[in-house]
C-alpha cells in the first residue's frame, strides 16, 4: 500500500506490469479496493463467486459489523430503535435519512392509511390462486399487479413526488397483499384494512379476524410484531436487497424490484430460516422430544444433524436482534398461555445453548430466526408464511436500498465471468454424430 497526493492505493502486480487500485474508506473505517478500473487498464477481472467479498455499492442506510454484533439504520443502534421507536418510525428513516418530526410522522402515517385499500379487481387475481399456493408466490405477484393498476409506476424516472407516491403504495398495500396470501391459504373471506388501527394491530385484524366474530389485537402482540419488523427492515446487501439494487439499475420499476427481492427471499437459504427452526422442532418432537440427545447429536462432529436457529453466518460473536426479540418472545408466550410440546422444546434448547460451554465457546447462540419462528408459532402462523412476515419487515429496507441506487445514478448491474467452457468447435452433421 502507498500514498500518492493523499490518495492512499494498493498496488496489484501482473507479469512486468504493475497497478495503483485507489483504496475506498467508510465513515466506520471499512477499507475496500476500488477495481472499477482494472479491467481497462490491464485486462483482468477479478473472480469473487457468490460475490463474498465484493463490495457492490457504497452505501449511507445500514452498518452491520458481525465481529463486534452492530447493526445500526442510519447511524441510530437497533436496540434504541427497537425500545423508543416504531416500525412505520424506522420505515421513514431508513427511506427518508433522518428521523421525522412529529409533523412530518403524522403525515407518513396518513398517507399510508389514505392507501390501504387495494383496487377490487385485484381480489380476481388472488382467486386464481389454488388454496394451496404457497403465500410467497402470491405475495410476489400481487405486488408485481400494481404495476398494471399504476402504470405510470414503471417509468422510475417521474418527479420524486410521484416516485414517492409509489412508495407510499406499496408500504400501505403490503400489508393487506400479505394477509389476503394468508387468508387464501387457509380459505377465509379476506378483511379489509381498518385505518383507526396503527400499522402492525391493522395487520394482524386482516389476519385473524373472521366475519362470524369479534376482533380484539392484543398489545403485546401487536408490540412483539413492531419490534420484529423493525429487527428485520435492513440488512445491509444481502440476496434479496442486491437483488432489488440489480433490478431497479436496469430501470425497472419500483414495483417489479420489490416482487424481485421477494422472490430471492423466497429461496430457503435466504428467508426460509425461520421455518427451519420449526420444522426442526418437530422432527424433534417426532423422535420423543428428548433436547439432550439433539443437542449431543449437533456436538457430534460426524452426526449430519444441523442445529437450526444457532449461531449466524455474519454475526460471529452474537446476533444483536436476538437479545431485543428474545424478551418479546417469553411476553408473548407468557400472555398467550399457549400449551404447545414444540415451544417446550424450543425453549429446552435454549437452555442449552446459554449454559452449556461447548455453545456459548463457538457462539451457537439462538439467533433472531429461533425467537421469530418461535413467536410465529405461538400467535397461529403456518411455517409457509412466516418468510412472508419476513418480506414485511424487510420492504422498507428494499425501498431505501432502491431509491438510494437510483438517487446515486448507479450503473446497471452486469458482472463478469470467467468462461470455463470449450474453445471454439465446428459444427457436426447429424449423421456424423
Amino acid at each position: 500500500m502507498s500514498k500518492t497526493a493523499e490518495i492512499k492505493t494498493a498496488e496489484i502486480k501482473f507479469g512486468e506490469k504493475s497497478y495503483q487500485l485507489p483504496l475506498v474508506e467508510g465513515t466506520e473505517n471499512e477499507q475496500g479496493i476500488d477495481i472499477g478500473s482494472l479491467r481497462s487498464d490491464s485486462g483482468l477481472i477479478t473472480l469473487d463467486p457468490g460475490y463474498k467479498n465484493t463490495g457492490s455499492t457504497t452505501s449511507a442506510i445500514t452498518f452491520l459489523d458481525g465481529e463486534k454484533g452492530i447493526l445500526r439504520y442510519r447511524g441510530y443502534s437497533i436496540e434504541e430503535l427497537a425500545e423508543k421507536s416504531t416500525f412505520v418510525e424506522v420505515a421513514y428513516l431508513l427511506i427518508y435519512g433522518e428521523l421525522p418530526s412529529q409533523e412530518q410522522l403524522n403525515k407518513f402515517q396518513n398517507e399510508i392509511k389514505v392507501h390501504t385499500l387495494v383496487h377490487e379487481d385485484i381480489k380476481k387475481i388472488l382467486e386464481g390462486f389454488p388454496s394451496n399456493a404457497h403465500p410467497m408466490g402470491v405475495l410476489s405477484s400481487l405486488v408485481t399487479s400494481l404495476t398494471a393498476f399504476y402504470p405510470e409506476s414503471l417509468d422510475p424516472n417521474r418527479s420524486a413526488d410521484k416516485v414517492n407516491l409509489s412508495i407510499i403504495r406499496i408500504l400501505a398495500k403490503m400489508p393487506t397483499f400479505a394477509a389476503w396470501a394468508y387468508k387464501n391459504e387457509v380459505g377465509h373471506p379476506v378483511n379489509y384494512p381498518d385505518n383507526r388501527l396503527d400499522y402492525c394491530s391493522n395487520f394482524l385484524k386482516m389476519m385473524f379476524a373472521l366475519p362470524a366474530e369479534e376482533y380484539q389485537v392484543d398489545p403485546v402482540v401487536a408490540n412483539a410484531l413492531d419490534k420484529l419488523l423493525i429487527l428485520h427492515a435492513d440488512h445491509e446487501q444481502n440476496c434479496s436487497t442486491s437483488t432489488v439494487r440489480i433490478v431497479g439499475s436496469s430501470q425497472a420499476s419500483l414495483y417489479a424490484s420489490i416482487s424481485a427481492g421477494i422472490n430471492a427471499l423466497w429461496g430457503p437459504l435466504h428467508g426460509g430460516a425461520n421455518s427451519a427452526v420449526i420444522h426442526m422442532l418437530e422432527n424433534i418432537q417426532k423422535d420423543g422430544g428428548d433436547t439432550k440427545k439433539w443437542m449431543g447429536k449437533a456436538k457430534d462432529k460426524d452426526d449430519p444433524f444441523r442445529l437450526m436457529g444457532f449461531g449466524h453466518r455474519v454475526y460471529k460473536n452474537f446476533d444483536p436482534r436476538a437479545k431485543i426479540i428474545k424478551k418479546a418472545a417469553d411476553d408473548v408466550l407468557s400472555k398467550l398461555g399457549v400449551n404447545d410440546p414444540i415451544l417446550e422444546i424450543a425453549k429446552g434448547l435454549e437452555e442449552v445453548a446459554l449454559s452449556d460451554d461447548y455453545f456459548i465457546e463457538r457462539k451457537l447462540y439462538p439467533n433472531v430466526d429461533f425467537y421469530s419462528g418461535i413467536i410465529y408459532r405461538a400467535l397461529g402462523i403456518p411455517v409457509d408464511m412466516f418468510t412472508v412476515m419476513f418480506a414485511l419487515g424487510r420492504l422498507p429496507g428494499w425501498i431505501a436500498q432502491w431509491k438510494e441506487m437510483r438517487e446515486n445514478h448507479e450503473p446497471i448491474g452486469r458482472p463478469r465471468q470467467i468462461y470455463v467452457g470449450h474453445n471454439l468447435r465446428s459444427y457436426v452433421d447429424m449423421n456424423n454424430r
